[in-house]
Formats: C-alpha cells, sequence, structure tokens
C-alpha cells in the first residue's frame, strides 16, 4: 500500500521558521484550546514549573488520543512545534493550517531523514518540540514500545526530553470514535531528562540513546499513571 502524498503548502518546508502572522494565529488558537480545555475539560496542569523558560527541549507525551496533541498547546505560552503523521498532509487545507500553527509531516514506520532534518532545525533555533515517542495513538494502561526519536534528537542536540502524562483523553476520544465526551483531563508535566555528552568525535552513542528512551519510557509511565488517578481513571495494570 502506498503511503499518502504530502502536500506541504506552496512555498513551503518542514521545520522552516514561522512568520510573525503565523505566530500571532497560533497565539489565537493556543488561547482558544485553553479555554474549551478549562470549560469543557475542566483540563488541570501540574508541573509547568518543569518547563524550561528559555533555549530548546522537546515535549516527550504519552499517545492515547487525537486530543493529546491540541491539548498540550494551553501548557505553555511559548509557541511548541509538532511532527505529525504524514496522512494529515493529505487534505491541503488541514495541511496548510498544520504547517502554520508549527506542525510538519513525518513519513511514520520509515527513516523520515527530511522530518529529522527539520526537528533538529527546530531545536537548533531554540524553539519548544513535541515528539511522540509511541510514534502513533495507542491503548490501554501501559506504555507501548517506544521510537529512539526523541532520544536520538535530544542526544545529538543536548537539548533535555520533558516527559508528559496526559489523563483522561482517551476517555473523552477513543480511538475511533466519531464524538468527543466532556472528560475531566489531567496533564503531568515531569521532571526533564538531561542527555549525556556526545562523545569527543561528535558522535551520537546507540547505547546512550537507548538508555535515554528507556529512562523516558519509565518516567512517561509514572507520569501517565499520576495524571489517569488525577482524572479519576486510574490505571490498572
Amino acid at each position: 500500500m502506498s503511503r499518502p502524498e504530502i502536500h506541504m503548502p506552496h512555498g513551503h518546508t518542514r521545520g522552516e521558521q514561522m512568520s510573525w502572522a503565523q505566530y500571532r494565529l497560533y497565539g489565537v488558537v493556543r488561547w482558544l484550546l485553553a479555554v474549551v480545555g478549562r470549560l469543557y475539560f475542566r483540563l488541570e496542569v501540574h508541573g509547568r514549573e518543569h518547563l524550561p523558560a528559555d533555549g530548546p527541549f522537546i515535549v516527550s507525551p504519552i499517545h492515547r488520543s487525537n486530543l493529546d496533541t491540541p491539548m498540550l498547546g494551553p501548557i505553555t505560552h511559548r509557541r511548541m512545534r509538532y511532527m505529525g503523521k504524514e496522512s494529515l498532509w493529505g487534505s491541503r487545507p488541514l495541511g496548510w493550517l498544520l504547517t502554520a500553527l508549527g506542525g510538519f509531516p513525518v513519513q511514520r514506520g520509515t527513516a523520515d531523514r527530511e522530518a529529522l532534518k527539520a526537528a533538529l532545525a527546530c531545536i537548533e533555533r531554540g524553539e519548544p518540540l513535541v515528539m511522540f515517542p509511541e510514534g502513533t495513538r495507542q491503548q490501554g494502561a501501559d506504555i507501548a514500545a517506544m521510537f529512539d526519536g526523541p532520544a536520538y534528537v535530544a542526544c545529538r542536540t543536548g537539548a533535555p526530553i520533558v516527559p508528559v502524562g496526559m489523563g483522561g483523553t482517551e476517555a473523552a476520544m477513543p480511538k475511533g470514535a466519531k464524538f468527543i465526551r466532556p472528560v475531566k483531563m489531567v496533564i503531568v508535566i515531569g521532571a526533564p531528562l538531561i542527555p549525556p555528552p556526545p562523545k569527543d568525535s561528535g558522535r551520537v552513542s546507540r547505547r546512550a540513546v537507548r538508555e535515554l528512551t528507556d529512562e523516558l519510557g519509565h518516567a512517561i509511565q509514572a507520569l501517565f499513571d499520576e495524571a489517569q488517578a488525577l482524572a479519576g481513571r486510574p490505571n490498572r495494570h
């Protein structure tokens, strides 16, 4: 089966620096999502003090719902960049909107070098970047097998990884659901994980990446359990 074609808006490239108008649009959408989160989902965010006030960092959340990405926006006033599945860019209007809001597509299940270059470019400009280590949406109480993408980018750039647990999002809109339920949501942000320094040669150690991925997995699981409990939906392993 062939993959969906990526339709980047005319004149745009993946991970490019965004314009002033796009920054303003992002701010308006983030404010609207914060209002919806508070009123419809009774959204609570714990651990904002763990988010760096400046410089790049990688936000790595659990992924259980299509609501995860929009509900992440209000956790910080800083403008975050997002990696999204390539099929979202199959629609030109949606692709334009996602690009305007800081997103860029990645070919899932492949070594998408262009997406990796875009991610590195965002980090090198000092921008926060959202990367879901499970790749696609999963189900259940336990974190799924994780990709090394966030750990690799962290080890390559020195940017810290901020693990995030999100409780209630799967209950509000599970995989395959057509309607969104007004379920209480809680986001718990963990302490940043600092990658090890690179080798003298500048190359990234595969072992260091794997160990950081394992550490990230344990952190996300603990935060997910905490978020679910605070949302009134404790995990049962």
